[in-house]
């Protein structure tokens, strides 16, 4: 290699070097970028970051607790009110004295004609869709809506014009008018019906078969309309609330989440990057980057331990400097919530050794043949 060539070498060696460094000083920024949506275009500047303080960790247990006791004032019944008739219900009517007017003699010319009773309507009387049922002597009444001991008495009020004294006996043969739906990690999900047992929370798990050993007890969401509840067994226990006051109401969803579907996942300068399952709902930042090998002490910058989560508002960004005293105290009070992502950035000088290792030895080679060249 001539002496010309020496030079142009290490003129771009030099080159090679400055831009290097500059590329590494870009590197070194502690904002996080975001590329639009669509592709296309710079990145985009992060939303605003926050730092996690202990001001912030109360804001946010404090607003969390405010959220729950909204929810739990539209969901806690103490005193339940007694099963209301409905449209579907099979009641069994028992006229004493007057053996012709019991609704079980409504099905005897059916039963006579098909034995197998495949096409036998339920013995008893059958509430329609109007709420009403057929009654001997007294014709259509409206029961929907009133407790056994109401539609009784109002049986009783009825049949007096017609039998001196009559002794009514009245109750619900079928419950078929309130159903609710179990979905999820419970061993027989599918549909409940309302009986006169109070379909609490806790009773339709239980009639579901329990459940399973990959529920999340901390992620229990029922749907009631166009509400969406999120509850957690285990908070209501630290606050001293029987998960049994919780009441369901006709046509409730409840689904109970997986363990696998609340998830942290741990990425950036840790020694192993993985996705974390919580516990039962809770799991720290600390907790987060202990079970990760923690932050890598050749490549981790303790300055930029970020936590991302996606809120339907908007995207945050926390931020925790490990360096300042009481960072340690401060992540383990900081609760993760599933699908945050722990990232932790890495440090200028690997960065620097990164971006060089990357621009050298390609700009090397492109400058060792460009002399070579005839």
């Amino acid at each position: 290699m001539n002496a010309s060539n020496t030079q142009f070498l290490a003129r771009a060696y030099r080159a090679v070097l400055a831009a290097a460094f500059a590329f590494a000083l870009a590197g070194c920024a502690s904002s996080i970028h975001f590329r639009s949506q669509d592709g296309a275009g710079a990145d985009e500047p992060a939303p605003p970051t926050e730092m996690i303080t202990e001001k912030l960790i109360a804001a946010e247990r404090q607003q969390h607790r405010e959220q729950a006791n909204v929810e739990l004032e539209n969901l806690l019944v103490p005193n339940p009110p007694p099963y209301a008739i409905g449209s579907g219900d099979v009641l069994s009517i028992v006229v004493w004295d007057h053996p012709e007017l019991a609704g079980n003699a409504m099905n005897t010319g059916s039963l006579a004609a098909d034995p197998s009773g495949a096409n036998t309507a339920p013995p008893g009387f059958v509430v329609d869709h109007l709420g009403r049922i057929q009654f001997p002597l007294i014709g259509m009444v409206g029961v929907d809506g009133k407790t056994e001991e109401q539609a009784r008495a109002l049986l009783t009020a009825k049949l007096a014009k017609y039998l001196a004294n009559p002794n009514v006996t009245l109750r619900v043969q079928s419950y078929r008018s309130k159903r609710v739906y179990i979905d999820g990690e419970v061993k027989s999900p599918g549909l409940q019906a309302i009986n006169d047992i109070p379909m609490t929370l806790v009773e339709a798990i239980n009639r579901s078969g329990g459940l399973l050993p990959s529920a999340d007890q901390s992620r229990i969401v029922l749907e009631r309309g166009q509400q969406r509840y999120l509850l957690s067994l285990r908070d209501l226990v630290q606050k001293g609330i029987n998960p049994g006051m919780v009441m369901l109401a006709p046509g409730d969803v409840v689904r109970v989440h997986s363990r696998d579907e609340s998830k942290v996942f741990v990425s950036g300068e840790v020694l192993t990057p993985k996705a974390l399952t919580m516990h039962d709902g809770r799991l720290t930042l600390n907790e987060a980057l202990g079970e990760s090998g923690g932050i890598s002490p050749l490549s981790g910058d303790a300055r930029q331990v970020y936590v991302v989560r996606k809120t339907p508002e908007r995207t945050r960004v926390f931020q925790l400097d490990a360096r300042v005293a009481g960072s340690l105290a401060m992540a383990e009070s900081f609760e993760l919530q599933p699908k945050d992502i722990v990232y932790v950035a890495a440090s200028p000088l690997a960065n620097w050794n990164r971006n060089l290792s990357l621009l050298i030895p390609g700009a090397l080679t492109s400058a060792v043949t460009a002399t070579n060249r005839p």
